[in-house]
């Protein structure tokens, strides 16, 4: 197979690229090489590449700047995600769409199906809802995959910034009223693989297994790291940040577990992105 990645250099990008083997034929690009705000780039790109696969992992990811700056947001995850779909459909290709935790309003009391209906909190949440809408609208064989808090050793993420924090200040706050399940990019990376192998449809929720508040992931991340540096819980209005963000956000693996697929626990992860961060020589923390 031929698989186009757009968004090979992001967080879950560089993970996707690494993750598959070479009887596959990788095609890496990010947004430097084909802008998906420009529709006719977008089919030279894709026409030249031939893919069997599109994997649309690009996005505007910045939850407050998305408040300040709706009109990017909209443009790359929705209008953006409407070019790579519409042309994915105009030459036959399938096509592969990165979501995330935040289409949902966090009001559930339960983990989140993918066929519940979905209302974002916030301008980023909407921008990708409007990305999510387009796939369908535009493409007939696509997968969403909605996923949630990534972590990753190839770019700076949530623990690698904690433990950072850890190293320079004296205690840190952490909120711990919003509760989802941390996602490692490399588990991601390779459910994002066999989906595609597989030939898979529809919309899926991909985490780790089991849930958290920020404090608790924290905390699991200090405490692995060998970090005294004390922790304080904070709510989410104490943060004070620009965008709402749903109090409760789990997906239920539900949707994997009947293709017979189950990711190891959050907790798990830790260990592996610990063991990454010091294979890269990430160890200045």
């Amino acid at each position: 197979m031929r698989i186009l990645i757009i968004g090979s250099s992001g967080l879950l990008g560089n993970d996707l690229v690494e993750q598959w083997s070479d009887d596959e034929v990788i095609i890496p690009a990010d947004l430097d090489d084909v802008d998906i705000r420009d529709i006719g780039l977008v089919r030279q790109y894709i026409t030249q590449a031939r893919p069997d696969w599109i994997v649309l992992a690009a996005a505007y990811t910045d939850v407050d700047g998305s408040e300040r700056n709706p009109e990017q947001a909209f443009a790359v995850n929705g209008e953006g995600t409407r070019n790579v779909a519409r042309v994915a459909q105009e030459v036959h290709r399938k096509l592969l769409y990165v979501s995330t935790d935040y289409v949902f309003d966090g009001t559930s009391h339960r983990p989140y199906e993918p066929d519940d209906p979905i209302h974002p909190l916030n301008v980023y949440g909407a921008s990708k809802a409007a990305g999510e809408n387009a796939v369908r609208e535009e493409s007939k064989h696509w997968l969403i995959a909605r996923t949630s808090w990534l972590f990753g050793a190839r770019r700076a993420s949530f623990p690698e910034k904690i433990l950072r924090a850890a190293a320079c200040q004296s205690q840190i706050k952490v909120v711990a009223d919003q509760i989802g399940s941390p996602t490692f990019t490399r588990d991601l990376a390779t459910v994002i693989r066999d989906l595609v192998r597989s030939d898979a449809c529809g919309i899926l929720h991909i985490t780790n297994s089991g849930s958290c508040s920020w404090f608790e992931f924290a905390k699991e991340v200090l405490l692995k790291a060998g970090r005294k540096t004390p922790i304080l819980p904070i709510t989410t209005a104490e943060a004070d940040r620009l965008a709402k963000r749903p109090a409760y956000s789990v997906l239920s693996p539900a949707s994997l577990a009947v293709r017979g697929i189950t990711l190891r626990s959050w907790q798990e992860a830790v260990d592996a992105y610990l063991a990454d961060l010091r294979q890269k020589g990430k160890t200045d923390w």
